[in-house]
């Protein structure tokens, strides 16, 4: 039997964004259930909230409610690499093979922008699996083209590239192999131990002075590590990853992203440690950020799993936050404004110089760059 559901109009709702998912009431289309960490999509006019009171007995229908199976959908983007402005972001291009991600992390930035997609930024962005098919061959078009003047690209913006996904469909290694080809600058930032499988790859684009690897270490915790981000590598695996990475002679930084106050800000000086022993070369750490439907998915997600810390974290986080729980603030959004945020950063900057992790990578070199063929094969003729 399937729970009640009330429909919600939502006059607030933005007009301007793109609505893939129609309400039911203009096309019948079905509309999914949110339960939990399941937010409405910000930019529907209408949604669903589930109603289970009659159900709080069927412990079995409940659980299986938190359960949803995996799909993977094709995308057919035309493009690529994606270019920002931002003053608080170090690359101004990135490229992102999948939308979506399997890690389901709660804490994850960019759990909002699968609502453009017509998706919710809970189960939805962890489940409902974006896949660039075409991301070499796209990949291969951007770099062919003769207004490009090569600087880094960073794999990836806004999803983790080496996510389980990567695994099944390769993606990420086949643009590493058109990087490569045309000798085109990249930086790499994971939370995944598969990315040691591309090893040789790695290893030449370095030998080229063509790669950076940033490893994202949140916690050293694998008991945290599995409730908050259970997709991921366990930390003891990523630190690993660090070892091989920095041994093939790779250069290797980590990012302690993100610091939750409360959480894992206590775990700075023993995370950065393992990276130092490890052979990282450099450390950097953002706070944590909650913007728009993240803040509920990731709200939800602490009280249900540390009930017992909930009103502390949410405390230091705005703290930190002028008294709310998020600010886009530029210069600021990354790193909070306040006493908290200021002693996160000082201990941060501590360790850092104590384990040797404030060293810089070697630069890009831009001068080897070659334009690849095109995909289509077709070729300039001047």
């Amino acid at each position: 039997m399937l729970p009640e559901v009330q429909c919600i109009p939502k006059s607030s709702a933005s007009r301007s964004a793109p609505l893939i998912l129609s309400s039911c009431q203009e096309i019948g289309t079905t509309v999914r259930i949110f339960t939990g960490d399941d937010p409405p999509n910000q930019f529907d006019r209408v949604h669903r909230e589930a109603d289970h009171e009659h159900l709080q007995w069927d412990d079995e229908y409940l659980s299986a409610l938190q359960h949803h199976q995996v799909e993977y959908l094709a995308d057919n983007s035309r493009t690529i690499v994606s270019e920002n402005d931002s003053p608080d972001i170090p690359f101004r291009y990135s490229l992102n093979p999948y939308r979506g991600c399997i890690h389901g992390c709660a804490y994850c930035y960019a759990r909002v922008s699968h609502e453009y997609l017509g998706y919710n930024a809970g189960s939805d962005f962890q489940t409902r699996i974006i896949v660039k098919h075409k991301a070499p061959l796209l990949f291969r078009d951007f770099l062919a083209r003769p207004q490009w003047q090569p600087e880094r690209i960073a794999f990836s913006g806004i999803t983790d590239c080496y996510q389980p996904a990567e695994r099944k469909f390769r993606l990420t290694r086949q643009c590493l192999e058109v990087a490569l080809e045309a000798r085109q600058p990249v930086s790499i930032i994971t939370k995944n131990a598969l990315i040691v499988r591309d090893l040789d790859l790695l290893q030449q684009l370095a030998e080229l002075q063509l790669l950076h690897v940033f490893l994202s270490i949140t916690t050293a915790s694998p008991e945290l590590a599995r409730v908050m981000e259970p997709g991921t590598s366990i930390p003891a695996a990523r630190v690993r990853a660090v070892r091989e990475l920095a041994a093939a002679g790779i250069p290797v930084g980590v990012m302690v992203a993100p610091v939750i106050p409360g959480i894992n800000d206590s775990e700075i000086p023993s995370i950065l440690q393992q990276a130092a022993d490890a052979g990282a070369m450099t450390a950097n750490y953002l706070l944590l950020r909650l913007p728009s439907t993240v803040e509920p998915v990731f709200v939800d997600w602490l009280r249900s799993n540390l009930p017992q810390h909930a009103e502390k974290v949410l405390g230091r986080l705005r703290s930190a936050r002028e008294g709310q729980l998020n600010s886009a603030e530029w210069g600021r959004r990354m790193t909070g404004k306040g006493e908290i945020a200021t002693q996160i950063g000082g201990m941060f900057r501590l360790f850092r110089t104590r384990f040797g992790l404030n060293r810089e990578l070697p630069r890009h070199r831009t001068d080897l760059f070659r334009p690849p063929a095109s995909g289509s094969g077709q070729q300039s003729l001047f």
